[in-house]
């Protein structure tokens, strides 16, 4: 071959190399996020009973991530997500008594892509902290349209408590009042139904318009407690579920059908091109069990012997669909070990977003490599896992080893004193800690060194609890100076 044709073709594999290249294609991203539903409640993950058409399409048509992580519970995940690292260097260990707050201190992802010119909007849970200044309006969304606390109608000691009329409505999950940017509104239906509706309105006026977006689809579904139209019920109940199965199981089969309606409307509006979807759930799977004619059954988990709360597999390995039409592949399973703190560099890459060397230190990495190239080098890592929830006002060095765990892609270790080895044992039967002391010892070195680093930037600890309930506050002084306006469903 001559010298000539040897720089020729080495010309063509560089740009094609470039022409390849993921950074700064700006796609808009839309990221939902269902509550506590888990790897065992789809049909396309195994489930025998569930009707999830919509899912189990998208499915197909998706990139996989089969070893992608989130934290045990609610609040955590959604404050990883947010700042591309550990919760609890934000501050946030527990899901309430101000230990919910995401730290002021942390530059948020949506902060990072507005400076790219993106829209960004969130509709559903946020679960951050309800005062005025820890607010998705003030953490970088342009859009918001919320409920209060970490769940409707919860209300519990300190700041954490939604609007008083989702408090005391017996429906609790339907026709509730929600924050809609600086306004508290009246809305009418389903909560779900109504955080997709009010979410694909927004979506479609970005599209129309060409704006880039980031839109964060959060519905508090199937979060208990486990209520969903009579519709979605009546089947499980007919079969002989009991009402909590039934209510569960329905608003699942909720989410689907919202699900389809959004990828529906993509389908209308030919969106899918510049459009990256992803599905995924906040934590391990809750409600495994059930009662059919009366007696006590076991639910499908997809194998995993715990669920939400647990520093355990099941604790933590969720699902994750992503679709980007022509450049993702359909149903291409990627294995590397990735995690929620990823999604923080990924996106502002994908954005061309200059995340600001002076903010918080990321634990997270960029997917990009592998969402260019799913056979791509993804060298090992260690994410650390901890459940929290130590008493108020507890040394939380006295639960260092209490619900806790090291994974890496091949091993998880637990507790201080169990070791599985993932890749042979998914589903963690068997402890193989003796047998393997040399995977111990490094495992619990960076363990240590990890737990030192991140005490002391739990700021929340000490913090007193608040004397008021901020949403409660905000509804009051909006119902006597100008009442709570109808919420008019945009169109779509």
């Amino acid at each position: 071959m001559s010298r000539g044709m040897l720089v020729f073709l080495m010309g063509l594999a560089v740009v094609s190399a470039e022409a390849k290249s993921l950074k700064g294609s700006r796609p808009n991203i839309i990221l939902v996020m269902t509550d506590d539903q888990g790897m065992g409640d789809l049909a396309c993950l195994g489930n025998p009973l569930l009707k999830t058409p919509n899912l189990d399409k998208f499915y197909e048509m998706s990139t996989r991530f089969r070893e992608f992580h989130v934290s045990p519970t609610c609040a955590p995940t959604r404050s990883a997500i947010m700042s591309g690292r550990h919760e609890f260097r934000n501050g946030v260990t527990h899901t309430i008594k101000e230990r919910e707050l995401m730290a002021l201190s942390t530059t948020t992802m949506p902060q990072v892509l507005r400076t790219a010119g993106y829209e960004t909007g969130i509709f559903g849970k946020w679960h951050l902290g309800d005062a005025d200044e820890y607010q998705p309006y003030n953490r970088g969304f342009s859009e918001v349209f919320i409920h209060g606390a970490g769940g409707i109608g919860q209300s519990y000691e300190g700041s954490c408590a939604d609007f008083p009329p989702n408090q005391i409505k017996e429906g609790k999950y339907f026709d509730n009042v929600i924050l809609h940017n600086d306004t508290i509104v009246q809305t009418e239906g389903f909560c779900t139904d109504v955080f997709f509706q009010a979410a694909l309105g927004w979506i479609k006026q970005q599209h129309e318009t060409k704006q880039p977006f980031f839109a964060y689809i959060t519905p508090n579904a199937p979060h208990g407690p486990m209520l969903a139209p009579e519709s979605y019920k009546k089947r499980w109940l007919d079969a002989g579920w009991d009402a909590n199965t039934a209510g569960r199981y329905g608003m699942i089969e909720n989410i689907d059908y919202n699900f389809g309606l959004l990828m529906q409307k993509l389908d209308e509006w030919n969106a899918w091109d510049n459009t990256l979807v992803i599905f995924m759930t906040d934590n391990g799977q809750a409600g495994r069990n059930g009662k059919l004619n009366g007696k006590s059954r076991k639910l499908f988990t997809g194998g995993f012997k715990t669920g939400k709360g647990s520093p355990e597999e099941g604790g933590t390995h969720v699902p994750a669909f992503w679709r980007w039409k022509d450049v993702l592949g359909k149903g291409v399973d990627i294995n590397g070990l990735t995690a929620h703190i990823d999604f923080y560099k990924t996106f502002c890459e994908l954005a061309g977003a200059k995340i600001p060397a002076s903010i918080q230190k990321i634990d997270g990495r960029s997917m990009l490599p592998l969402l260019e190239d799913p056979k791509a080098n993804w060298p090992d890592r260690e994410l650390f896992i901890h459940v929290g929830r130590w008493n108020k006002g507890e040394d939380p060095n006295e639960s260092k080893f209490k619900k806790c765990a090291v994974r890496t892609q091949r091993w998880r270790f637990v507790n201080n004193k169990e070791l599985y080895d993932i890749v042979a044992d998914p589903y963690e039967t068997t402890n193989v800690i003796d047998e393997h002391p040399e995977v111990v010892e490094k495992l619990r070195k960076a363990y240590d060194q990890w737990w030192a680093d991140t005490v002391p930037m739990m700021v929340n600890e000490d913090r007193p609890y608040a004397t008021e309930h901020p949403q409660e506050v905000r509804y009051e002084k909006q119902l006597k100076e100008r009442g709570i306006p109808a919420w008019k469903a945009p169109s779509i």
